[in-house]
């Protein structure tokens, strides 16, 4: 199947150069390429264009979960006709295995997982070793260890109708790639049989696997709905042979599995005799443990809680080999003709960087103690030269590309502006304010802007700063409020949200960054102390911020400074730069500056201020409880009981609508009632 853009816009003057430029540079071999877009400038889109023009399996990288669950979002309607895939780490919670030796504390691998996300995940891996018109939006999850794609290819199950094979070598089969027979319970990853009939619910697909058989002969073979049997159409899948893969990403091979254990015995009997050497009698006696009960799980149930820290065996990797990510599973079927997007490029190749260290000191300190086997280390995300010589090329796209990207497509590639918004609005004029009387002149501002109805954002330099300007600000008769890291994400939607319909005129942070903000109704962005040099008054920070500006037609900034730094002048020079290009390009095509019209979307959120029995245990029909003066003390056993389990069901409602802030607001409410 080919990539077929499905959308009601088409793509406008700086889109259509910024498009075609792109794809040419692949198709030429050039093999990095910056896609320096404006705020609201529609870098989605033009990659959407890309992908069809170029017609390659696509891996969309982001820095964050939610913003990736936008992007799935947003390209699963553009190509509904196509495999969008979704890869993100799939714990609702988790706790990962450590050991603290100042207090001799271990912790326990602990985790929740989310079912939709495990599914979206092998659905992902399913979809690239089976169709070429595949896009995956993943979070920089996608450079850890899961499994050799060969492996996993090797498993799958080929039948077809009139195939020979008896009833129990199906059963036993589905037994091999992690199939469990549940006769009661129909659910994910398991099977069921009723005489000459197995039904098999895959753990990547909506849909069930019915196959009949005749004697020792598939008869028929039909995907049914898993909740009424019925049977069923799925478009893309050729109904002459059908495919079934395995319901984990790590899988053992029976026939290999006696040589590995070898191996880890060796390796155990290795790691003993050193610490005993060094009269570590506690750690050899740990390590030892550990290792005889794994191996004796894996060989009872072909798993065991933790086996990916034995996957370099299983793989045939040597130490220090770098591990099977989801990279391998586009270069083992298309090699190196795929293509690669980091979205906000400035923000997630550091991310990629920063993952391996990370990994690394906590998983050496439970090898020193024995509580894993050296090749645990082998167990671990890409180191970022590794990330590099597997990825074919890269499209890295941001508002503000950082120096390193920026340099790599200078060298192999080119950078590409895309700085014209569809709806013609410039940048936001800039005005520099000596600091002295900075509140009182502000106060002037935000006044003028609530008489035209119209927002401000204000942003300072600390925490405290922001919470007493806010109150300065209410007492002179303003409706403020204030946003920062502490408080909590369910809020944060319901103030951004009430800041537009202007029950506040004005908001007060420290990053406003961080909100994602898209803010239509902001037309004045007001920056405290700007000459402060530092992270938040940094190039990249100041043009990002004066961004949030430009959604309205009236978009202005002022910065209140005594002084010119490099940053303020390196933002000032690009956003002028840009400006004088975007007002010269919609003379030139005759577009006229149009402010964004954006409705307020429906609140996912009720709060709940009233704290009798009768409403706390779901007399709403709400995603989620607000819990904040319920009398925690106050609650019987039984209701604290209820409660979670209420607030369980809340958090994977939460999650299977991809809200994974809203998820964690709730795990976190749970966690803190169960103390």
């Amino acid at each position: 199947m080919k990539f077929k853009l499905k959308s009601t816009f088409k793509p406008i003057a700086d889109q259509v150069q910024a498009i075609d430029k792109l794809a040419k540079a692949v198709v030429k071999g050039k093999k990095y390429q910056v896609l320096l877009g404006v705020t609201g400038s529609g870098k989605t889109f033009t990659m959407a264009n890309v992908i069809q023009k170029l017609q390659k399996p696509t891996l969309i990288i982001s820095h964050n979960k939610t913003l990736a669950a936008q992007l799935y979002q947003e390209l699963r309607d553009f190509f509904p006709k196509n495999a969008v895939s979704y890869f993100v780490s799939y714990y609702d919670y988790y706790q990962p295995e450590a050991y603290i030796p100042s207090t001799d504390t271990y912790i326990e691998k602990d985790s929740d997982i989310n079912e939709l996300i495990d599914k979206l995940r092998l659905a992902a891996t399913a979809n690239l070793l089976t169709r070429s018109d595949t896009i995956v939006v993943a979070s920089v999850s996608c450079i850890y260890n899961i499994g050799s794609p060969r492996e996993y290819g090797h498993f799958v199950f080929e039948f077809a109708e009139g195939m020979k094979i008896a009833r129990e070598q199906i059963i036993d089969r589905l037994i091999d790639l992690q199939y469990k027979r549940s006769e009661f319970g129909f659910h994910r990853g398991t099977f069921r049989v009723r005489g000459d009939t197995v039904d098999i619910y895959p753990a990547y697909i909506d849909e069930g696997m019915r196959i009949e058989l005749k004697g020792e002969k598939i008869s028929k073979v039909d995907y049914i709905n898993t909740v009424t049997g019925e049977k069923v159409k799925l478009g893309g899948y050729d109904p002459s042979v059908y495919v079934l893969y395995p319901a984990k990403h790590f899988i053992t091979d029976p026939a290999k599995n006696q040589e590995v254990f070898e191996q880890i015995k060796g390796d155990m009997e290795e790691r003993v005799s050193l610490f005993k050497k060094h009269g570590k009698l506690l750690e050899a006696q740990r390590i030892q443990q550990k290792v005889s009960y794994d191996l004796e799980m894996i060989k009872e149930f072909g798993y065991v809680k933790g086996i990916e820290n034995y996957s370099r065996y299983f793989d045939g990797r040597s130490p220090g080999d770098a591990p099977f990510s989801l990279l391998d599973y586009f270069n083992e079927p298309y090699k190196k003709d795929w293509l690669v997007i980091i979205d906000e490029s400035h923000m997630t190749f550091p991310q990629i960087r920063g993952m391996y260290n990370g990994d690394l000191s906590r998983k050496q300190t439970l090898i020193d103690y024995g509580f894993r086997l050296p090749a645990a280390i082998d167990n671990r995300p890409l180191r970022f030269e590794e990330f590099m010589r597997r990825i074919p090329n890269f499209i890295a796209t941001s508002a503000t590309p950082a120096e390193w990207e920026l340099s790599q497509a200078k060298e192999n590639g080119q950078v590409v502006e895309q700085l014209l918004r569809p709806t013609g609005i410039p940048d936001p004029e800039v005005e520099i304010r000596p600091t002295k009387h900075q509140v009182a002149d502000v106060i002037k501002e935000i006044k003028k802007q609530a008489k035209k109805k119209q927002r401000t954002l204000v942003t300072t330099l600390t925490k405290r700063t922001a919470e007493d300007l806010s109150e300065y600000l209410a007492e002179q008769g303003l409706k403020v409020h204030y946003l920062h890291s502490d408080v909590k994400t369910l809020d944060r939607t319901d103030i951004l949200d009430d800041l537009r319909r202007g029950n506040y005129d004005v908001l007060v942070g420290i990053n406003l960054l961080r909100e994602g903000l898209d803010l239509p109704e902001v037309s004045l962005v007001a920056i405290l102390d700007a000459d402060k040099e530092g992270f938040l008054r940094s190039d990249v920070t100041l043009i990002q911020t004066m961004g949030r500006a430009a959604r309205h037609v009236e978009g202005r900034v002022i910065m209140y400074a005594d002084r010119v730094t490099g940053s303020m002048q390196r933002a000032l020079d690009e956003v002028g730069r840009r400006r004088k290009y975007q007002i010269k390009m919609n003379k030139k095509i005759g577009i006229t500056p149009k402010s964004i019209h954006k409705p307020i979307r429906e609140k996912v959120v009720e709060k709940e201020q009233e704290t009798g029995m009768e409403r706390l245990f779901g007399k709403k029909e709400s995603l989620f409880l607000k819990l904040p003066h319920i009398d925690m003390d106050g609650l019987t056993p039984m209701d604290k009981k209820r409660l979670v389990n209420n607030l369980r069901k809340e958090m994977l409602l939460a999650a299977q609508d991809l809200n994974f802030e809203l998820a964690a607001e709730i795990r976190d409410k749970i966690k803190e009632i169960t103390v």
